[in-house]
């Protein structure tokens, strides 16, 4: 797996053992792309796994940056690769759910990419909306299966107005969807 863009551009980055589903190399370009600028822009990279989102907001200029992974089995290779970072990625080995719940500071993006089979997609975009994670301008992306309707269960989120879900992009049976606070 390479980093397609920025100043790490095409360095290899390796795949850690265990259950992972590494995001693709078009639907990242496309995401950072729909990004654009990221200089100076704090990132979070929730469900981290190998670390390839968080090394691209690295290789665009995004700074500072955290990587949160909770699999034991995918750490030692988390930390070899964020090391190539030019800047230093914080990493965060701990659940997700409790990550947001300590959460103390905000990002301008947050990448979430759980499992698949993940059944708390909801749950967690509305633990993340009422969090210090987010504010005006920020923006959390997730990544699902086509087939996940998690969206259809968030009204009570986007009731206020101050969420907004401002698109969504398929790429094969994956989708990300864009959230942007107002």
């Amino acid at each position: 797996m390479r980093i397609s863009g920025g100043s790490l551009r095409g360095r290899q980055v390796q795949v850690p053992q265990g259950l992972i589903r590494p995001a693709m190399d078009r639907m990242r370009e496309s995401v950072f792309a729909t990004l654009g600028d990221l200089e100076q822009c704090p990132f979070l990279d929730m469900f981290s796994g190998s670390g390839i989102i968080a090394l691209e907001a690295a290789s665009r200029g995004a700074s500072p940056i955290e990587a949160v992974e909770k699999d034991p089995l995918k750490w030692k290779t988390l930390i070899r690769n964020v090391a190539m970072a030019p800047v230093r990625i914080q990493c965060r080995f701990m659940a997700t759910e409790h990550y947001i719940r300590r959460a103390r500071r905000s990002f301008g993006v947050i990448f979430c990419d759980p499992p698949f089979p993940y059944r708390f997609k909801g749950e967690l975009v509305r633990a993340i909306a009422a969090s210090p994670l987010v504010r005006p301008g920020s923006r959390l992306l997730v990544h699902r299966p086509q087939e996940d309707p998690y969206i259809e269960g968030l009204g009570g989120v986007f009731s206020d107005e101050k969420v907004v879900l401002e698109e969504s992009k398929r790429y094969g049976r994956s989708v990300v969807d864009f959230f942007v606070w107002r």
